[in-house]
């Protein structure tokens, strides 16, 4: 694997894992329709601030939210062109799966013949 394979498999590790928590996708969606505040966003959940300020940072981390300050206060913003390359990953992915199901698919027709 070359050290841009890795760093590609890096990045898409970064952004499943930031993705595989609810409340993480949640905040996302949040922060694609607008930008919010730390404080905001943490009003919404039955959580403390600093498990939203962390569940932000993971999403930042993956590049799936950017943060600016504004005075005392973070707001953070949601970059599409990070979730449509988790959409172009998944896209990926299922030709892949469809590819390897309809080759199956081949191998058990070649197998068991059908009577006609």
């Amino acid at each position: 694997m070359t050290e841009r394979d890795e760093q590609n498999e890096d990045r898409a590790d970064a952004l499943f894992h930031a993705l595989a928590d609810r409340t993480r996708r949640d905040i996302l969606r949040r922060v694609l329709a607008g930008e919010h505040s730390v404080s905001a966003l943490a009003a919404s959940y039955d959580m403390s601030f600093a498990a939203v300020q962390k569940h932000v940072a993971v999403l930042e981390r993956a590049g799936l939210v950017s943060k600016r300050r504004v005075g005392r206060e973070a707001l953070a913003s949601g970059e599409l062109e990070a979730v449509r390359s988790v959409s172009s990953m998944l896209l990926e992915l299922e030709s892949v799966w469809r590819g390897r199901i309809a080759r199956i698919d081949e191998l058990l027709a070649e197998s068991h013949p059908t009577k006609e």
